[in-house]
């Protein structure tokens, strides 16, 4: 049910990112885990199966028994993952009700953002854990009406490494990077890329401002995660907005969403439009 790597990375990027997954994954482990990394395999694989297994019900929850579209947007801190989210609200076609689950380590900036879109919302603060898990994800869909919506975007806190291997139950997941991150981001991270069914590179209106090549970014993205689909944005311009709208419309179908179910997204994409008309 993970997100599992996906087939066809570059092996030069794969051999030089083998080495490093043992201390990255201790890291991501030490965290909401008692503090410390888990002495063996087992114990880390103990440890994937039990969130597999909430992300998995939160799944369920939300695309076959409430017909909810999910999309989680991750990505660091300043990629502009909020203002994306904004645009996408903004374009939403006319009686499609959505939901916003805004995560973050503390305050409510995003969540006040999102709340003068005129939507639900609901705010996950994380204290020092740096990414949501599907039971908190979970504890904050009890908080809203599943009945009366049609998509839901759940935004992660601002990381690049620890929300990789805690899948939420989400229909798609969404990384976003943006070109004041440098044009090396992607190769930087490989793990998150492999997790994840949509590449945004966003801020692309300044990337000759602050000396960043998309091109370069887009081909190291396709070279990590070849079947994943890459989109460049600008939430300032609007630039590739509609374009993401319509990779997020095409469904877990088009990009494989982890899951074992059968077509997820459509029977709960029709039952939105039965409900709308």
């Amino acid at each position: 049910m993970r997100h599992a790597p996906k087939r066809g990375v570059d092996a030069t990027l794969r051999n030089a990112v083998e080495p490093i997954l043992s201390a990255v994954r201790a890291h991501r482990f030490g965290h909401g885990e008692g503090g410390s990394a888990p002495s063996d395999g087992e114990a880390e694989a103990d440890v994937l199966a039990a969130v597999e297994r909430e992300a998995a019900a939160v799944h369920k929850r939300l695309a076959r028994d409430g017909g909810v579209f999910a999309a989680e947007f991750l990505g660091a801190t300043g990629s502009g993952k909020t203002a994306l989210v904004e645009a996408l609200l903004d374009r939403r076609p006319d009686g499609e009700r959505a939901a916003v689950i805004a995560g973050d380590v503390a305050g409510d900036d995003d969540a006040t953002r999102y709340r003068s879109h005129g939507v639900p919302v609901v705010d996950v603060t994380t204290g020092t854990d740096c990414h949501l898990d599907p039971a908190r994800v979970g504890r904050a869909i009890d908080e809203l009406d599943l009945g009366g919506l049609d998509r839901l975007f759940v935004e992660n806190v601002g990381n690049m490494v620890c929300p990789a291997d805690f899948p939420l139950g989400a229909s798609l997941r969404v990384v976003v990077v943006s070109v004041t991150e440098g044009d090396d981001v992607v190769r930087k991270h490989p793990l998150v890329f492999q997790a994840c069914d949509l590449v945004v590179i966003n801020k692309t209106d300044i990337a000759g401002a602050v000396g960043a090549d998309v091109a370069r970014m887009r081909e190291d993205a396709r070279a990590i995660a070849p079947e994943t689909p890459v989109v460049a944005t600008s939430a300032e311009t609007g630039a590739g907005i509609d374009r993401l709208r319509r990779l997020l419309d095409r469904g877990p179908e088009s990009h494989g969403d982890g899951y074992d179910h059968d077509h997820d997204h459509g029977s709960g994409a029709n039952r939105a439009d039965e409900r709308r008309r």
